[in-house]
């Protein structure tokens, strides 16, 4: 099962020119950026309460970050959520024929594993699992 809200992932065309509205007039505090080279994006995180925005910048115009933006447009990307066991979760998911866009778990941000569920099964919604690492 799912253990909180991990993250809530909203596309940018630049971090640096959000910072000040997500840090300014909302008061989350930035926390860093880090570039994740094999989803060509770099992430900025910003922390909320319990919670953390990431917000994704595209480094590359082939990444899915800049496609979305380029066919939505700039806003939410996705939810994360924790979960304990990835790989277990997945299994689960695909027994319960959920569609996966990774069957496997790969590297994300801030050291975890992730994969990403079909927004076709989640009700529309690009859901996002993480397993951070211990």
């Amino acid at each position: 099962m799912v253990k909180a809200i991990n993250h809530i992932g909203i596309a940018v065309k630049s971090i640096a020119d959000q910072r000040s509205f997500y840090e300014g007039s909302l008061g989350a505090v930035f926390e860093g950026e880090e570039i994740v080279v094999d989803q060509k994006v770099k992430v900025g995180f910003f922390k909320v309460g319990d919670v953390r925005l990431e917000l994704l910048e595209p480094t590359d115009p082939t990444s899915t970050v800049a496609q979305f933006i380029e066919k939505r447009g700039e806003g939410l990307h996705h939810v994360a959520y924790t979960v304990g066991d990835i790989n277990a979760r997945i299994a689960e998911l695909k027994a319960k024929g959920v569609r996966m866009i990774d069957e496997k778990p790969r590297a994300g941000a801030h050291h975890t594993q992730i994969a990403f569920l079909h927004p076709k099964s989640s009700c529309s919604v690009l859901t996002e699992l993480c397993e951070p690492s211990h």
